[in-house]
């Protein structure tokens, strides 16, 4: 099933490993293979990570468009979450979740969970300040 991107102008995306640009006006592209697309606006950037969740973002990010080292991505996929349910215990279902979707090899759909996971954890932390 192809896969149509929409891009506004200067917008960046990841397909297939590569990062692209936009140029100045929309652009529609379609990926007419099964490859990794992730819009800029679902992209983590490294040095935007502040939280155990964002972590756990930021690796199933990786997993999805570098399949260079999976075994390394899914050990510390697994470190991390490890982490976070011995830290909050609550979120054991929304990590549960991801879990299903990454043993599945739907690793796009486990990033949109992680997505709600990163909410939880703001949620969380919001009533810890």
């Amino acid at each position: 099933m192809a896969l149509r991107l929409k891009l506004k102008a200067g917008e960046r995306a990841i397909v297939g490993g590569a990062v692209i640009r936009n140029g100045s006006h929309r652009a529609e592209l379609v990926v007419e293979n099964d490859t990794p697309v992730l819009r800029e606006s679902d992209v983590l950037r490294p040095d935007a990570v502040r939280t155990p969740c964002e972590r756990i973002y930021l690796t199933l990010q990786l997993m999805y468009v570098d399949d260079s080292a999976p075994e390394l991505y899914a050990d510390a996929y697994r470190t991390l979450t490890d982490e976070v349910l011995t830290a909050a215990p609550s979120l054991e279902a929304r990590v549960r979740a991801i879990d299903e979707q990454v043993r599945r090899g739907r690793l796009f759909q486990a990033l949109r969970q992680a997505r709600i996971l990163i909410e939880h954890e703001r949620e969380l932390l919001s009533h810890a300040s």
